[in-house]
């Protein structure tokens, strides 16, 4: 699986996983020692997310259900119980290791791809 960035034409990540159970959305990303290059985790369907017993800072996608991006946050802190919500009616959230989002220069109203398929 693999999420592109259509409106730049950028690879965001090609090592994705997806937590689509109620247990595996609530867990994320919480434990992890570090983030592989090019790792991605969407968390469907989902439009909130914490940081709550992560260890490090992430970057975050909020995406509605056109796969248009309605809100990021680079670099969001690890611990906090409540971290983010998506500004408009997301359908899914990305994680990605902190850095990511500017380094593809993905932006809110950008369009993802993600293959296969949601």
């Amino acid at each position: 699986m693999q999420i592109r960035n259509e409106t730049r034409g950028t690879l965001i990540a090609d090592k994705v996983e997806l937590a689509r159970t109620f247990w595996s959305r609530g867990r994320g990303l919480m434990g992890r020692a570090s983030l592989p290059e090019g790792f991605a985790l969407i968390i469907y369907p989902e439009w909130s997310i914490h940081t709550f017993f992560m260890r490090l800072p992430i970057d975050v996608l909020f995406v509605d259900k056109a796969n248009v991006i309605v809100g990021l946050q680079h670099r969001m802190p690890p611990s906090r119980p409540f971290a983010g919500v998506s500004p408009a009616k997301g359908r899914y959230v990305v994680e990605l290791p902190a850095g990511v989002l500017e380094a593809t220069g993905t932006q809110v109203g950008d369009t993802i791809a993600i293959d296969p398929p949601l």
